[in-house]
């Protein structure tokens, strides 16, 4: 019951944080529509959250292998909530720029100390971790729902109401750090850091990375302008790109879930790569299905690229068993932010042409991560361990 609660409140913690992901996404049809920005310079506020975001999380994994640093879980948790909370407040893109890229910076803090913490927690279950992902899924399938509530009727001046979620997920933090007896204690000598078993395997974690990658660019660029796209569609209808976002998020909460569960059945690479084959059919009929119908592909795209999200964390970190921080900076951290690297040139072909156009080239992106999977072996379990 006790690995229950802590794995329950760290999956809260951490839709708490991952709620600010979905937000940049969900703000961007406010930024056109208030400060009438184009494609190609309204999805650089999603370059910015992303940008310092992708370079930082390997480095706080780096980190978070030679020493533990639980502090940084509330610390992180408040900091991605501020910046998205001030974003709104100025009418400079600068400034806008930066407050994202502060919320950035925060996300990329939380998650490979997060994720050790959860693999701790878990004593290493694959249902453990996906329950934790979990959570993350269900603060992006809310955020567009809370940025509508807070600033659907008003405007960007409404920004500020966005940190509550973060004063709540940091608040959650500390009960967490306690029952596990690890806040601020130093890694080396403690008893409650697992062993490191087995060699790393750095060439199929080389290959895993690449096909993380790729489902980062198809599903932050979908992210990005599926709101758009939705409305284009149906009409101008505004809440159809609401709704359409909503289940761009809401189908990863299905997806983890499944994904934890086929593991236990099945390998993980196995599930991998037919979910990222499904997933190629599901972004075609996303950018091509008529009207409506659009919206069962987008959620059939969000299960079918969330079922590997877990596993590829729990892959990551049994490919570099010595470097357990670093692994999840690389595959929980990469997967949500270094696609928005590629989201100013999706905006800028969209301003040249179409959306329809610009989205076209992500029905490739699942396809090269299938690939990749097809030359990945299934690493040996890591020895169980419990969590103190």
């Amino acid at each position: 019951m006790r690995r229950k609660t802590q794995i329950s409140l760290l999956a809260v913690g951490h839709a708490c944080v991952d709620i600010y992901q979905g937000c940049v996404a969900a703000l961007i049809p406010f930024f056109v529509a208030e400060r009438d920005y184009g494609y190609a310079v309204a999805s650089g506020i999603v370059l910015a959250a992303s940008l310092l975001s992708s370079v930082a999380q390997p480095v706080f994994g780096a980190l978070t292998d030679r020493w533990a640093m639980p502090w940084l879980l509330p610390v992180s948790t408040l900091l991605s909530g501020v910046g998205i909370a001030l974003s709104g407040l100025t009418g400079s893109y600068g400034l806008t720029l930066v407050f994202v890229a502060v919320s950035g910076i925060g996300i990329a803090a939380y998650h490979p100390e997060s994720a050790r913490v959860a693999r701790l927690a878990g004593g290493g279950s694959h249902s453990a971790m996906s329950w934790f992902s979990l959570g993350g899924n269900v603060g992006f399938a809310l955020a567009p729902i809370m940025v509508a509530v807070a600033i659907g009727h008003g405007s960007l001046r409404w920004t500020p109401v966005l940190v509550l979620p973060a004063l709540a997920g940091a608040a959650l933090c500390v009960p967490v750090l306690r029952m596990l007896r690890i806040l601020g204690r130093p890694r080396a000598g403690s008893s409650e850091t697992p062993p490191a078993t087995g060699s790393d395997d750095l060439t199929s974690f080389v290959k895993l990375s690449l096909a993380v990658v790729f489902r980062s660019v198809v599903f932050t660029g979908l992210s990005t302008f599926i709101s758009l796209y939705a409305q284009q569609r149906m009409e101008g209808n505004a809440t159809a790109g609401t709704m359409a976002l909503f289940l761009l998020f809401l189908g990863g909460a299905v997806g983890s879930v499944l994904g934890g569960y086929l593991a236990n059945r099945y390998d993980r690479v196995h599930v991998s790569r037919w979910s990222y084959l499904v997933s190629v059919l599901a972004v075609a009929g996303v950018i091509h299905a008529p009207g409506p119908a659009m919206l069962l592909f987008v959620a059939l795209t969000s299960a079918g690229l969330y079922v590997p999200f877990s596993l590829q964390v729990t892959l990551g970190q049994d490919y570099l068993p010595s470097r357990i921080g670093t692994a999840s900076g690389v595959t929980l951290g990469l997967t949500v932010s270094i696609g928005g690297l590629t989201s100013p040139l999706l905006g800028h072909l969209a301003d040249s042409t179409s959306l329809r156009t610009a989205l076209t080239p992500l029905i490739a992106m699942p396809a090269l991560s299938w690939l990749l999977f097809r030359t990945l072996p299934e690493p040996p379990p890591p020895t169980p361990y419990e969590a103190a």
